[in-house]
């Protein structure tokens, strides 16, 4: 498919109902037509490994079509400036976990280096970005060692304070499936969060317990010691 046909096709999928629940859920991007995820799954499909239309798609601006650039893009053509250039053009929670589940997290060779770096960040999605990437490669990454993970955790420790709806929600989301990758970093996790619990944060202590609930849950327990 070529880009012309994709954004006539993104338009003839336009719903002004769905735009509005978007909305309800904290998704008010500038420009969007309310394409369903399965939808824009189906046009990646058809429109197959594209590099140079995932740099026209992101460039439209347009919401769907950013996150189907993430979905057609070639992780191995994904440069380091690349990667900067996007976060900073994040504007919604959607659009930064499909771009880094999508895509991001297949670029091992910098995603490891950029959920680091970014987990430091201001800027709100960019700051998500980076919790993301870490619980993206906790799933995905079969490869990776421990020690990578490890060394997310007192960053993870760190950032806990931080209040901010789609910021801790990540946070969160980091902790847990790092502790659900083995035994091994589910003791670790479980002890980190427990550490986090102890700060005089509200955001903290949410993190700490929700991951302490699930973490330690039986189906978890069995899981990782399976």
């Amino acid at each position: 498919m070529q880009y012309t046909d994709i954004i006539e096709r993104l338009k003839s999928l336009s719903n002004p109902r769905a735009i509005e629940g978007m909305a309800r859920y904290g998704i008010t991007p500038q420009k969007t037509y309310g394409v369903s995820i399965p939808n824009l799954r189906k046009i990646a499909k058809r429109a197959g490994t594209d590099h140079k239309l995932a740099q026209q798609l992101w460039a439209s601006g347009i919401h769907e079509a950013r996150i189907l650039a993430s979905m057609v893009d070639n992780p191995d053509e994904v440069t380091e400036e690349q990667m900067e250039s996007w976060v900073k053009d994040f504007d919604s929670w959607d659009a930064c976990d499909q771009c880094c589940n999508n895509l991001f997290r297949r670029e091992t060779k910098f995603a490891y280096q950029k959920a680091v770096e970014w987990s430091s960040r201001e800027e709100e999605f960019a700051k998500r970005a980076g919790f993301v990437l870490m619980a993206a490669l906790a799933v995905h990454d079969k490869n990776a060692k421990d020690a990578e993970f490890l060394e997310f955790l007192p960053i993870i420790k760190r950032e806990s304070v931080d209040s901010r709806n789609f910021v801790k929600k990540a946070i969160n989301w980091a902790l847990r499936q790092i502790g659900k990758r083995n035994l091994n970093l589910n003791k670790k996790a479980i002890e980190a969060a427990k550490e986090i619990q102890k700060i005089d944060s509200r955001s903290a202590k949410w993190i700490a317990s929700d991951a302490i609930r699930e973490l330690t849950s039986k189906a978890i327990q069995e899981r990782v010691r399976g």
